[in-house]
């Protein structure tokens, strides 16, 4: 592994595993919000239970940040994971018109938080194209 994957690894794989040590106990309220806003991005979300969704974007980020934490996983199979899931984060952004300024491209101020995971977009294709 180069230097440079594994900075882009290791930096992005403990950010995302605490996001999703943070959320393991997420009381019932919590996992609606997140669950009601995650379906601005990805409808089908709506079909799970709240704390089963909770649940699944916790363990999903864990396994994602650990996956890329991990020096023997291939640096195409964490980009490719670290591509998904941050996908699914440029959707609920894209598709949420407060997120985005008028021209639908550029963060509003409530997108501000959102639009940083096309940095985790770019790392994944960094590390899906590396050799």
């Amino acid at each position: 592994m180069s230097l440079s994957n594994a900075i882009l690894r290791g930096v992005t794989g403990a950010f995302v595993l605490n996001s999703g040590l943070s959320k393991r106990d997420l009381p019932t309220e919590a996992a609606q919000g997140l669950q009601g806003f995650a379906a601005t991005g990805v409808p089908q979300v709506t079909t799970m239970e709240p704390d089963t969704f909770g649940k699944f974007v916790s363990y999903s980020e864990i396994g994602i940040g650990a996956a890329l934490l991990t020096p023997f996983v291939s640096p195409r199979l964490a980009g490719a994971a670290l591509g998904t899931f941050s996908a699914g984060l440029l959707s609920m952004y894209f598709r949420n018109p407060s997120m985005t300024e008028a021209d639908g491209v550029r963060p509003s101020q409530e997108g501000m938080s959102l639009a940083k995971d096309v940095f985790m977009a770019a790392i994944a294709g960094a590390l899906i194209t590396s050799k």
